[in-house]
């Protein structure tokens, strides 16, 4: 195996964590960076397509990985990932195996597939962007938080947010206008875990998936959740779901958005399929059987 840099995010999930960076240090063919502020993870990436690296592995969750994707964006580096984070969306969205050991083998293996790269203004995204309800509950839950509660921090966040009025957002594609009260783009499949939100969704399909969510009252958000338990979500008259290659979403309040668990920015945003496409590491798919 050719030298392999590995990011490793040294709070995500802080015991797995913990115990990752003690297998990780003793991983072959790898040269392991820790970082320890807000930004490392992209720069380090970035250093390492100059020093000629090629294949830069994610040790951590969504938002490491997200980091690691705007650093290496427009290069030819491979993306590898070990999933020690909070949420690992992008994981089980690629099949990358939740032990550390499989995970590794995997990019021992080194097989790669190209990937479509979304955009949220200038910031990439690989797996989902959140306008409104979504892009609060990331925003108003802290690290701290994260680390004592999990995924469940999120659930509490939610409950908080949903109490207040939404704001009225405007959701403009080439072929249709609607309004909303949250928005979700998908580029694959998954949210929050293996959930599927976006039922016709692939990671390489040059499209962007959207669902617009008019309502966000306790009641709505329990049909909601209900719906998409079900796998209904997108039957329901107050819900939007269609696909595009760009859309743009504004609105006349202060409304932040969110790529991939991280907060980017505020509205207007435009999301769109970048021409650039990402090299990932992912499972080799079984061999065809002979007939």
């Amino acid at each position: 195996m050719d030298e392999i840099l590995v990011i490793l995010n040294p709070t995500a999930r802080s015991e797995r964590a913990k115990q990752a960076w003690k297998e990780i240090k003793h991983l072959r063919g790898s040269k392991v960076h820790a970082t320890a502020a807000a930004g490392d993870a992209r720069a380090l990436a970035r250093e390492a397509v100059k020093q000629g690296y090629r294949t830069v592995v994610a040790a951590g969750g969504d938002g490491t990985i997200n980091e690691i994707v705007n650093g290496l964006a427009g290069s030819e580096v491979a993306l590898g990932i070990l999933p020690v984070g909070t949420m690992n969306v992008f994981a089980s969205e690629l099949g990358i195996p939740a032990n550390l050991q499989k995970a590794w083998n995997v990019i021992g293996e080194g097989h790669t597939r190209r990937i479509d790269l979304a955009r949220a203004n200038n910031e990439y995204f690989v797996q989902l962007a959140g306008v409104g309800l979504d892009a609060q509950v990331v925003q108003a839950t802290s690290a701290n938080f994260k680390r004592n509660f999990g995924p469940l921090s999120y659930l509490i966040s939610a409950a908080q947010i949903a109490a207040r009025k939404p704001p009225r957002l405007i959701v403009e594609s080439a072929d249709r206008v609607v309004d909303g009260s949250f928005v979700l783009i998908g580029n694959g499949r998954f949210y929050g875990g293996p959930i599927t939100l976006f039922s016709e969704a692939r990671i390489d399909d040059g499209r962007l998936d959207v669902l617009v969510f008019k309502n966000l009252g306790y009641l709505d958000i329990a049909r909601y959740v209900g719906g998409i338990i079900m796998g209904t979500h997108t039957e329901l008259g107050d819900v939007d779901y269609f696909q595009t290659r760009k859309v743009v979403v504004r609105s006349d309040q202060e409304v932040p958005i969110e790529v991939d668990g991280e907060i980017a920015g505020k509205l207007p945003a435009t999301f769109r399929i970048s021409s650039r496409k990402l090299r990932v590491v992912v499972p080799r798919p079984p061999p065809a059987r002979k007939r």
